[in-house]
């Protein structure tokens, strides 16, 4: 299960769905796979920032919001600077243009930086989750957006990334999960922002490493191998 509390960023799977993933992932091929969807059609009316208040939820980093236009054609690539080594994201603006202005925002303002993946799933759902300053699962910044280029069917392979939601519509925040085997059974209800270029061998040696056992059991916590973002940034062309 990927909780989230209240309006609040948590990721991005539900009990019933986890329950229902009575197929094991394959681990994929070590190159990854192009991802496919659809820009969403709200996409070209500009991006809507929903605000949330951080008022009593100390989860919540306040750093404002991205602004309203936003590149809509073009690559842009979101590097993650790790305790580990570097991490790179191909991202399509085309395709996700309020999600990478986020995320190209939120790195400015230095919003990840120093924080740590605070969740690995080994079992049923593989992902390696990060994105949350509060380390939590339930923090995230003071706004939340559409989803965008949803996949045309359930599946997320094996290095691509996608921005964590709740169980409701125009929830994405600034958590995201790097899918380090094939999920194929994952809703496709999460936005599709990237694909994972450089440094999947670290997410791997993180997922390797395992899980240390908590609330939700053996195969669903922190990762005992920690991988702390030192610095996010994300560059478009």
């Amino acid at each position: 299960m990927i909780r989230r509390s209240r309006a609040l960023l948590c990721v991005a799977v539900l009990a019933s769905l986890l329950a229902g993933c009575t197929t094991t992932p394959s681990a994929g091929t070590s190159a990854a796979r192009p991802l496919t969807g659809s820009a969403s059609p709200a996409a070209a009316d500009g991006c809507q920032w929903l605000p949330i208040s951080a008022a009593g939820q100390p989860n919540i980093k306040d750093v404002g919001t991205p602004p309203t236009t936003v590149p809509r054609t073009g690559k842009a690539t979101m590097t993650l600077a790790t305790n580990l080594g570097p991490v790179e994201i191909a991202m399509d603006a085309g395709l996700t243009p309020c999600a990478v202005a986020s995320f190209a925002y939120l790195a400015g303002k230095k919003f990840f930086d120093g924080t740590a993946c605070h969740r690995l799933t080994t079992a049923g759902l593989f992902v390696l989750q990060c994105g949350d300053p509060s380390g939590t699962s339930t923090g995230g910044p003071a706004y939340q957006y559409a989803e965008e280029n949803l996949p045309t069917h359930a599946g997320y392979p094996r290095g691509s990334v996608a921005v964590a939601k709740t169980q409701e519509p125009r929830t994405s925040g600034s958590q995201f999960f790097l899918n380090y085997a094939d999920n194929p059974t994952l809703s496709a209800d999460y936005t599709q922002i990237g694909t994972i270029t450089k440094g999947i061998d670290i997410i791997d040696r993180v997922a390797g490493g395992g899980v240390t056992p908590g609330a939700n059991g053996a195969d669903d916590g922190v990762p005992k191998i920690r991988l702390v973002l030192q610095q996010v940034t994300v560059v478009y062309g």
